[in-house]
């Protein structure tokens, strides 16, 4: 095996707003070893999915496609629609590719782009959930290998257990590919390490999170009633608790790389499948949150750290826009093969932007939740909806550099028509290019079922 192929580690965390990082700018939330890997790598200001909900995301990362190419449109309800829903399983993922080069390859926590407890192609070490995700400190069902398990404790210390198994085992003359999904982030925000909870109850004002209402541009607010204050305080220093304690377990991975002098060969990456809001826009929750579905700022922007000491140059932050389809073409390059033509992917390999390379970047992200569609550029935001089962929504643009708060839809202010025609017309080009007809979201009545409250199926009173 050629020694310019790198370890490759990836973290992808759920429900972890990229605001919920110091690297990002939050200026209460500890994370060390998160801060360690930007310090040491490249952050990537401009990070986002080109889904904001966890399946879709999870197999755009897995696989480089879009929800209107690999078909998961909605989260998928593992007990239920995910039996008989194929998820991503007739789509190369990424794994696979990397294990056809000779890589070693495993997958640690959370899968959720089909049914976790089958072990799927691509992997040698497969270690997820039996049915449910839940909960977060308690008895475990695991999949351990398609074998159900059980375990008591901390879910995430559990599955680093794991992680630093896969680490200490594997065969050391060839490069690993190891993805690791914790879930702590992701709700019901409880149940996070006391010593932890205690210190945000503590010391926390929860001064990084807007006080603002409810803009009702953005459709009925979702199901939940805004929580009596002591509940919503409670609920923050457990999410923030639960920040903290993935970053416990980041360096817990670190550090057993330390101990097999494999820091340096390695490519690690820090990334999420989507965003979240805990109160921003005085609402919670992330693209569904919302009827119609939402492309807030909170729930589209994901962090997106890389370091690689033998690979690129240290203490970088880029301004370039990239998403979660980019990362296989990345890793692909990283690991120097060329992405299959046959994978028809949206993404590009920001490798030589960190490389320092003179590249030409794309000056607008898109992106995807059922029957919408989104483009963003620096300036404005374009959402496009289309006829789904509860009916057929406005359409929004914003004007993000007079109202980043996104407040005000100006899709029929006469000023704009111009803008967001051209933005139309950017938008119906890409997804020409990349959608696949049997797998478009823009016929989301013809699409399988992913779970039983999709945003396009929910009743609006």
């Amino acid at each position: 095996m050629a020694s310019s192929k790198p370890n490759i580690l990836v973290f992808l965390t759920d429900d972890h707003g990229q605001w919920a990082l110091p690297t990002y700018g939050n200026s209460e939330i500890s994370a060390p070893n998160i801060d360690y890997l930007a310090a040491n790598g490249a952050v990537m200001e401009n990070g986002f999915t080109p889904c904001p909900v966890c399946s879709p995301a999870r197999a755009s990362f897995f696989t480089g496609l879009l929800p209107s190419q690999h078909g998961v449109h909605d989260w998928l309800r593992e007990s239920e629609q995910a039996l008989t829903h194929d998820g991503i399983d007739n789509k190369t993922n990424v794994a696979e590719l990397l294990q056809a080069d000779g890589y070693h390859t495993g997958l640690v926590g959370k899968w959720h782009c089909g049914r976790s407890s089958e072990p799927k192609r691509g992997f040698d070490r497969w270690f997820s959930y039996q049915v449910a995700q839940y909960p977060h400190f308690g008895v475990q069902n695991f999949s351990d290998q398609g074998e159900h398990i059980q375990r008591k404790g901390h879910q995430s210390a559990l599955l680093t257990d794991e992680a630093s198994a896969f680490l200490r085992g594997r065969p050391k003359d060839r490069p690993f590919f190891l993805f690791v999904g914790y879930v702590n982030t992701h709700g019901p925000h409880r149940d996070q390490p006391e010593r932890l909870v205690d210190h945000y109850r503590r010391n926390a004002a929860f001064v990084d999170i807007p006080k603002e209402t409810f803009a009702e541009c953005h459709g009925i607010r979702g199901r939940r009633v805004w929580p009596a204050e002591h509940v919503y305080r409670e609920e923050l220093a457990q999410y923030y608790a639960s920040v903290t304690m993935i970053d416990d377990q980041v360096g817990r991975l670190l550090d057993e790389l330390d101990v097999q002098n494999a820091m340096d060969d390695t490519l690690i990456v820090y990334t999420g499948d989507h965003g979240h809001m805990n109160g921003h826009h005085g609402m919670f929750n992330k693209g569904n949150g919302t009827v119609p579905q939402n492309f807030i700022e909170e729930s589209i922007r994901i962090p997106y750290i890389a370091m690689w000491r033998n690979g690129f140059e240290a203490a970088q932050r880029r301004a370039e826009s990239v998403d979660l389809c980019d990362w296989l073409p990345t890793l692909m390059d990283a690991a120097s093969l060329e992405t299959p033509e046959e994978i028809h992917t949206p993404g590009r390999s920001f490798l030589p932007l960190l490389k320092g390379e003179a590249v030409e970047w794309r000056d607008a992200q898109f992106c995807e939740y059922g029957n919408a569609r989104m483009i963003r550029t620096d300036e404005y935001k374009l959402i496009r909806r289309y006829p789904g089962p509860n009916g057929h929504f406005p359409d929004e643009l914003y004007d993000l550099k007079n109202d980043p708060r996104e407040r005000e839809n100006r899709i029929d202010r006469a000023e704009y028509a111009e803008i967001a025609a051209q933005l139309t017309a950017r938008l119906d080009a890409h997804f020409e290019t990349y959608e696949t007809d049997e797998c478009s979201g823009r016929d989301i009545a013809a699409r399988p079922r992913c779970n039983a409250n999709e945003p396009w199926c929910r009743a609006v009173s």
